[in-house]
Formats: C-alpha cells, sequence, structure tokens
C-alpha cells in the first residue's frame, strides 16, 4: 500500500546556531512532528518521520528518501522547540520544499507550523508547496489525506484551516476545531519513529554532569498558553481554533495532558529508551499548581533519577513547590525576567512587581533548584541605561544559567504586527530572525540601533559567563570540569553581519538625543 504521510524535521542547526550547533546547543525531538504522526495513526493512516535536523541530512538527502518512499502527502513541520523558534526553521524548510520539488515536481507539499499559520497566504505565494496550514495541524494533515486518497479532483473546501490555489487566486478554507482530547487524539509523541539516540540536552542541563548529555527527550504537558506578552507568537496556531472556541464555553485553547498520560510518556522514556535528561517543552509548565503537584507526586513516587527543567513565571511559583519538584528530579526552572526596568516590562504586557524576582529566585534557590533566567535586550523602550540595568540585575541574581535575547518582531506576535503598521524595519530573510544567525537583524529601539542592540547582547553575554563571581558559585556548585566547558562556551566567537547599511543608523519613531550609545567596556571578572 502507498504511504500516507512522510512528516518532515528540517534541518537549520548551523544557519541558526553557528558553530554553538555543533557540540553546545541541543539537539531537540520535533515534539510537534511527533504528536501529528501520533494523531495520523490513530485515524488509521500510515506514517513516517524524517528528523533532518537529528540526522544533519542536507534538503538534497531528504529529496532523494522521499522519492524512494513515494508518499501521498509529505507535510514539513515549522515548529521551533519554542514559540520564537518557529520563523528561523524557515530557511531549512524552504530549501526542503524547493529539493523535493526538484527531484519530483509530482510530490504533494502541505507546510504547516506557527510560522506558517501566522502567515499563510505570505507562505503559500512565496514556498514551493502546494497547501500550507493556518492552524495547529493535526486536523487538517488528517482531512487533506482523507480528501487526496478518496478523489481524484478533491474537494479542498472540505479540508479545514486549509490555504490553497485556486486557479491564479488563493482561497482559505473554514477553521479547524482545536484538538479536544490530548489524552485520547495525542496520547504520546511517536517516538519509534525518531531517531532516539541522536537527541542531546543543552549543556547547561548538564552541568551537574557535562558528559551525559544523551539520551535527552522533550515532552508536553500542556498545549498553548493564557497568556498574551506582546513579544511572543505562540498563539498563532490556535487563533483560528479560538474564533470557535468561544461559541462553545466547554472547551479553552489552553489544554492539559491528564498527570495520568503524562507519567505514561515519561514511563515510556525511561523503560524503553533509557532517558535521564528531560525538557518539559510547556510554554508555562508551573501554572496550574494541582496539575503540576500531581504530576510530581507521580514522579516522587516512581523514585526515578531524572533531571528534568520546565518552564515558569516569578508569580506562578508559590510557597513549598520547588520542594516538592525537585524531589520530583525538576532540577532546572526557566524564568522570563526580560528587563530589569519595570516601565520596559510594562510597555510588552510582562507586569510583576521587581521584589517578586528576587523573592521566587531565592525561594527557588534555597530549595536546591538550578535556575535559568531568560532577559531580552531592545525592548521598544530600552535605552542604553535600561540595558545596563537589565545586565546589572542579571548579575545580582548570578543564576546558574542566563539566556541573553535581542528583541524580535516575530511573525504572529502583536509586536509584528505594530512593526508593519508603523513600518519599523524587519529581516529581509527568515534566517535574521535567529538569536544566533550571522544576519541577525533584531528590532531596534526608540532610542537605540539594530546594531547598538545586537553589539550590547553579544558583549553582555561574555560578561556575564566570564564573571569571577558567578565562575566561583559554578566551581563550587558543579566543580572544574564545568567552568571549564563554560569557558569554552564564552570564547566562541559569533560572526555577524549588517546586511543593511540602515542597521547602523536607524530607530524606531521618537528617539530622543539625549539617549547616545556609549560604547560597553567588557572586562573579564567585572562585577
Amino acid at each position: 500500500m502507498k504511504l500516507d504521510l512522510v512528516i518532515v524535521n528540517p534541518g537549520h542547526r548551523t544557519l541558526a546556531y553557528q558553530g554553538l550547533g555543533e557540540d553546545l546547543a541541543a539537539i531537540e525531538p520535533p515534539v510537534w512532528a511527533g504528536l501529528i504522526a501520533t494523531y495520523v495513526r490513530k485515524k488509521g493512516y500510515s506514517v513516517a518521520l524524517i528528523d533532518a535536523n537529528a540526522e544533519d541530512l542536507s534538503p538534497e538527502d531528504v529529496a532523494v528518501r522521499i522519492q524512494s518512499m513515494k508518499p501521498l502527502l509529505v507535510a514539513i513541520v515549522v515548529y521551533g522547540h519554542n514559540p520564537s523558534a518557529s520563523t528561523q526553521v524557515m530557511p531549512g524548510a524552504s530549501a526542503t520544499c524547493s529539493a523535493i520539488k526538484n527531484v519530483d515536481p509530482s510530490t504533494t507539499i502541505l507546510l504547516l507550523g506557527g510560522h506558517v499559520a501566522a502567515l499563510p497566504e505570505r507562505t503559500l505565494r512565496e514556498e514551493e508547496a502546494d497547501y500550507v496550514c493556518g492552524g495547529e495541524g493535526p486536523v487538517t494533515v488528517v482531512e487533506l489525506i482523507e480528501t487526496l486518497r478518496d478523489s481524484a479532483q478533491p474537494d479542498l473546501r472540505q479540508v479545514r484551516d486549509l490555504w490553497y490555489w485556486d486557479g491564479d487566486s488563493v482561497s482559505q478554507s473554514a477553521p479547524a476545531p482545536l484538538v479536544e482530547s490530548l489524552d485520547r487524539d495525542l496520547s504520546s509523541i511517536a517516538w519509534d519513529l525518531l531517531p532516539m539516540r541522536r537527541y542531546r540536552a543543552h549543556n547547561w542541563h548538564c552541568f551537574e554532569n557535562i558528559d551525559l548529555r544523551q539520551p535527552y527527550a522533550a515532552i508536553y504537558t500542556t498545549l498553548g498558553c493564557p497568556f498574551h506578552c506582546s513579544f511572543c507568537c505562540i498563539q498563532a496556531p490556535f487563533k483560528r481554533g479560538e474564533q470557535m472556541l468561544r461559541m462553545r464555553e466547554s472547551l479553552n485553547s489552553y489544554r492539559y495532558w491528564s498527570p495520568k498520560s503524562v507519567l505514561a510518556q515519561i514511563d515510556l522514556l525511561v523503560t524503553r529508551y533509557g532517558v535521564r535528561n528531560i525538557k518539559i517543552a510547556d510554554e508555562m509548565f508551573v501554572l496550574n499548581r494541582k496539575h503540576v503537584l500531581a504530576i510530581c507526586q507521580g514522579l516522587i513516587d516512581r523514585r526515578y533519577d531524572l533531571n528534568i527543567w520546565a518552564y515558569a513565571r516569578v508569580d506562578t511559583v508559590r510557597e513549598g513547590m520547588a520542594d516538592i519538584m525537585l524531589q520530583a528530579g525538576i532540577k532546572w526552572l526557566a524564568f522570563g525576567i526580560e528587563a530589569a526596568s519595570e516601565r520596559v516590562r510594562d510597555a510588552v504586557d510582562k507586569g510583576y512587581d521587581q521584589q517578586d524576582i528576587f523573592a521566587t529566585v531565592e525561594r527557588v534557590r534555597k530549595a536546591g533548584t538550578s535556575v535559568v533566567s531568560n532577559y531580552i535586550f531592545g525592548l521598544p523602550e530600552d535605552d542604553l541605561v535600561s540595558m545596563k540595568a537589565t545586565l546589572a540585575l542579571a548579575q545580582e541574581l548570578n543564576t546558574e544559567y542566563a539566556n541573553f535575547y535581542c528583541t524580535m518582531a516575530y511573525p504572529g506576535s502583536a509586536l509584528y504586527a505594530q512593526a508593519l503598521q508603523q513600518g519599523w524595519p524587519l529581516p529581509d530573510h527568515w534566517s535574521g530572525y535567529s538569536q544566533h544567525a550571522a544576519d541577525s537583524f533584531p528590532l531596534p529601539t526608540r532610542h537605540l540601533t539594530s546594531v547598538d542592540v545586537l553589539r550590547f547582547r553579544d558583549a553582555a553575554f561574555r560578561t556575564y559567563f566570564s564573571n569571577l563571581r558567578y565562575q566561583l558559585m559554578m566551581r563550587e556548585r558543579f566543580g572544574d570540569g564545568t567552568v571549564a566547558h563554560i569557558d569554552r562556551m564564552t570564547q566562541q566567537r559569533l560572526s555577524r553581519v549588517v546586511t543593511r547599511p540602515e542597521q547602523a543608523s536607524m530607530r524606531l519613531p521618537s528617539a530622543s538625543p539625549e539617549h547616545s550609545v556609549i560604547p560597553l567596556t567588557v572586562t573579564r571578572g567585572a562585577t
């Protein structure tokens, strides 16, 4: 029988991360691709999965493999490992589309994912794909398979959330519902279709034992996010489904797997694949106390020796929760602190009190949990003073790891819509949305240029990790081997290319002349 579906996770590591992708960055399992494979199987259709990222396959390699498989449909999945990583997958996805069509123009291709759902019409017009999914994905994929199998002249209007060519015009079908029962329809990732030995944890995730980053896996316990930070694009795949959900009050776009289902998936990873390092990929795991504690109690009862990390907010980790999570094996929590200035945070709908940051971080670390703190430079109201304050806050908190990002107006975010409306400069290529790409092009602020922001971010990264106070803490906590690894990471230099001359002078409207750029001096060991 002809294979119904091949799902492709496109490769992009070198382009997105440069040299960091070789051994410092994680190699993550494609969670969404694996979930869609499960959904398709449950509907009775055959599916294979190619993870070009994990297997280091070129677009041409993928095309040759697909030609030998001759599937009814190829679905290229443009979901990143966090919402902001979706757009940077597009160069790999685009090249894969072109390579497949070059080898066999008759191959039918569907593009889907976060970036695609944010810009469905543009994606259809620009890419060599036959169809584009404007929503979450699973329902659209199955309905398209059904339509292609059952008719020589398929009625594409019956495939919900599909964008397609109708002659010379672009048409779209009605929105698809979100998947209602996660336990029933998306019970597990299709691990058996993935190259499990190739996945590798983030380097910081394994600071406790830097040489044991494999095996590794990532799972969801929830889908979606109830928050609406203006710089985040997580809502893009769910937006059309939400329109339907508002008419059906019994459902909600923020959905849970039951603790029983989550624990069953972890059981499988531990017993069949020997996984110890696990990422809970939820945009916000520590949110529903009852849900979190039920999962943790199940893990405590199992007495697995796990090394788990998850996302939280500074206002969601209540008293006593960190102790229970640590007993369950959740050894790392990541917090989106973003900026030191409340004025800057409030401007992007990230409001909480400054004292909450210190109180939560202190509470979590007192329990013995390590902290990853995430910071963003170049938010619209940022100036040099506020960015220096953010770096100073990072050094004062002195958490076990810190991610420093530049502000990107990601497609699907409110910030992207605002940028288009007001004519703010955006990258010329999708690779420019990657934080670590050579042509990375962050958003300028009202007071600083894109070049200013990027230069500050790269210098801040080196300043933080070469700080003497930080290194002494890390040596005491994790030993000399981990500190040597951090030194090697800090010495990596990213190539940066100014792709547009105006990058060096363009700011957002209303820049004030008193906010001049002062060079940042980086001193090893500076506090």
